[in-house]
C-alpha cells in the first residue's frame, strides 16, 4: 500500500465512521483514531510522510472555520467568562501541573523542555468536543462551552508551545519577552483576521456566483492563517476571527442558493477532514512504539503518570470554577451559558480529549538546539504525549457516550422547542407587516390579501406547527391536516417532475447543463 491508497483509505473511513458510529453509539472521531491504530500496527500499511510542519497549516483551518460556522460571536462574548476560565487559564495551570511532574519523574528532561510538553498536551481538541458533544444531545449550554473552549484553547496552548521551545533550542528565556510576545501574536492575529474577513466579504459581492463564493470560503481561512503566520501571529486565532467576521457580515438572507450549497459542502469538508486527522492519529502510532522500543515499562508509567495529571488537574479545577461562576451569574444578570448541575460538570470534565493540535505539535518538536546538541529527552517528550492523547481519545471518546446515559445529562427539548416556536410567530408576524407595507403600496383584491395572510401563518406554521396553538386560530386542527395533505400531493408532484426532467437528460440531443439546471430549481422549490 502506498501513501495516496492510505489516503483513500482514510477519506473512506472517514465517510463510513458516521453511519457506524451512529448506529454503535460512539464517536466518529474516536472509530477513526482506531482504525488508524489497526492500520499503523499491519505490516503493509506504511509510515506516513507528512512533515510535522504541515500538519497544523493543512488541517486546522478548515476544521476551526468548519466549527465556527455552527456558533456566533454572540455566543462567544456572552459566554467569556467560562470560556476564559478554561480555554487561557486552565491551559496555563494544566502546562504548569505536567511541567511539575514531568520533570520530576524523568530523568534529565530540562523544565524548558517539561514545559513544552505541558503546553502540547493541555488544550483538549475543538473537533473531538463537538464531534461528541453533538452527537450525545447534550444541553446547548455545554456544547456552547466546549466549543468556545476547544477553538480558543489552541491559541494559548501554540503560543505558549513556542516560547517553551524557543527557551530549549536557544537556551534563554525572558518572562517579558514570553508576555509580550503572547500580546502580539494575538494582536496581529487579529488584525490579519478581521482585514482578512473584510476583504472577502467585498470579494463576495464582487463574485456573486455561489460556486465561486463557497470555492473562496475554502481558501480563505488557509489564507487566514498563513498570513497571520508569516507576520508571527496566532494563525489559529486569526482564522477564528476571519471566520467569525463572515459569520456575521457576510450572510444575506436572501441568498438562498449559496446557503443551502455552502452549508453542504461545508458538512462533507468537515467530516472528511475530520477522518483524516483523527485517522493519522492512529497511524503516528508508529513513531511512538520505535521511540519505546526497550522502554516499554518506564514509558508506559511516565505518560500514565502525565495523563492522571491532565485529567485531574480538569476535575480539580472545574469544580471550584464553575461553583464561582454560578455564584457570580446568581448575583448578577450575565447572560451565558454555565454547567448547572455536578452531573454536567463531571461531562465537561470527561470531555476534555486531546487531538489534533496536541498530535501536530510534538511531531514538530525540533531534532536539535542551537548549538547543534540534540532536543533534550524529544522521543521521551513524543511518546508522553502520544500517550496522553491515546488515553484521552480512546479511553474517555469510548466510555463517554455511557456516562452521559448513566448520568442523564440531556438537552431540554421543551426548552428548545419553544425557543423554535417563537421564532415561528416571529418569522409569520413579519411576513404579516411586510404584507401590509404592500397592502399600502398597492390595491390588492380581496381575495388575494386574505390568500396572503394564509401564507403568511403557513410560514411560521411550517417551522413550528405548535404555533397554530399560541395564535388561537379557528380551524388549527383542520390547517394542519390541509397543510399536511398540500405538503404530500405537493411533493408527489414535484417528485414526478423530477423524475421527468432526469429523464430528459438522457434523450438525444438534450443538454446536460440546461438539465441541470431545471432539475436545480425545481430541487429548491421541494425545500419551500
Amino acid at each position: 500500500m502506498d501513501q495516496l491508497a492510505l489516503l483513500f483509505v482514510l477519506l473512506l473511513g472517514a465517510v463510513v465512521s458516521v453511519p457506524l458510529g451512529d448506529r454503535w453509539g460512539l464517536p466518529a472521531p474516536v472509530l477513526m483514531t482506531l482504525l488508524g491504530i489497526v492500520l499503523a500496527v499491519l505490516d503493509f500499511v506504511p509510515n506516513v510522510n507528512v512533515p510535522p510542519g504541515l500538519i497544523l497549516p493543512l488541517l486546522l483551518p478548515p476544521l476551526l472555520y468548519a466549527a465556527v460556522r455552527r456558533t456566533s460571536w454572540r455566543q462567544f462574548t456572552a459566554n467569556k467568562r467560562p470560556i476564559f476560565l478554561l480555554a487561557v487559564a486552565l491551559v496555563f495551570v494544566t502546562m504548569a501541573c505536567v511541567a511539575t511532574v514531568a520533570h520530576a519523574i524523568v530523568p534529565g528532561l530540562p523544565l524548558a523542555a517539561a514545559f513544552a510538553l505541558g503546553a502540547l498536551v493541555a488544550p483538549p481538541d475543538p473537533v473531538a468536543a463537538t464531534a461528541v458533544a453533538g452527537q450525545l444531545g447534550l444541553p446547548r449550554r455545554l456544547v456552547s462551552i466546549l466549543e468556545g473552549e476547544g477553538l480558543f484553547n489552541d491559541v494559548t496552548a501554540i503560543v505558549l508551545y513556542h516560547v517553551a521551545i524557543t527557551a530549549v533550542v536557544s537556551g534563554t528565556f525572558s518572562p517579558w519577552k514570553a508576555g509580550l510576545d503572547l500580546v502580539l501574536s494575538a494582536v496581529v492575529a487579529v488584525a490579519v483576521g478581521v482585514a482578512l474577513g473584510w476583504g472577502a466579504n467585498k470579494l463576495m459581492d464582487l463574485l456573486g456566483d455561489a460556486t465561486l463564493q463557497i470555492g473562496l470560503t475554502l481558501l480563505v481561512p488557509y489564507a487566514s492563517y498563513v498570513m497571520a503566520e508569516e507576520f508571527h501571529g496566532s494563525g489559529v486565532l486569526a482564522v477564528l476571527t476571519t471566520a467569525l467576521f463572515l459569520a456575521e457580515y457576510a450572510t444575506d438572507p436572501d441568498d438562498v442558493m449559496t446557503r443551502l450549497a455552502g452549508h453542504t459542502f461545508w458538512d462533507i469538508v468537515d467530516t472528511l477532514v475530520t477522518g483524516v486527522a483523527f485517522g493519522l492519529i492512529g497511524l503516528e502510532l508508529h513513531n511512538a512504539i520505535r521511540t519505546a522500543s526497550g522502554r516499554w515499562g518506564e514509558m508506559l508509567g511516565w505518560a500514565a503518570a502525565v495523563l492522571v495529571v491532565v485529567v485531574l488537574v480538569r476535575l480539580l479545577w472545574l469544580l471550584p470554577a464553575t461553583w464561582v461562576t454560578q455564584r457570580m451569574h446568581a448575583k448578577r444578570d450575565y447572560d451565558e451559558d454555565i454547567p448547572m448541575t455536578w452531573r454536567e460538570t463531571v461531562v465537561m470534565w470527561w470531555a476534555g480529549m486531546r487531538g489534533v493540535a496536541s498530535v501536530a505539535l510534538a511531531l514538530a518538536i525540533p531534532l536539535t538546539t542551537d548549538a547543534g546538541a540534540g532536543f533534550p529527552k524529544r522521543d521521551e517528550i513524543v511518546f508522553i504525549a502520544f500517550g496522553v492523547i491515546m488515553g484521552t481519545l480512546v479511553l474517555q471518546g469510548l466510555t463517554l457516550p455511557w456516562l452521559v446515559r448513566r448520568l442523564g445529562v440531556r438537552a431540554d427539548t421543551d426548552r428548545e422547542k419553544e425557543f423554535e416556536k417563537q421564532l415561528a410567530v416571529r418569522a409569520a408576524k413579519a411576513a404579516k407587516r411586510r404584507l401590509r407595507e404592500i397592502e399600502a403600496e398597492e390595491d390588492l383584491p380581496e381575495e388575494l390579501s386574505e390568500q396572503m395572510v394564509r401564507r403568511a401563518f403557513d410560514i411560521g406554521l411550517r417551522i413550528s406547527p405548535d404555533m397554530g396553538e399560541d395564535e388561537r386560530r379557528e380551524g388549527h386542527e383542520h390547517r394542519v391536516r390541509r397543510l399536511k395533505r398540500v405538503r404530500r400531493i405537493q411533493g408527489e408532484m414535484l417528485s414526478a417532475a423530477r423524475h421527468e426532467v432526469v429523464a430528459a437528460r438522457s434523450e438525444p440531443g438534450a443538454d446536460p447543463e440546461i438539465v441541470d439546471r431545471v432539475l436545480r430549481h425545481l430541487d429548491v422549490r421541494s425545500l419551500k
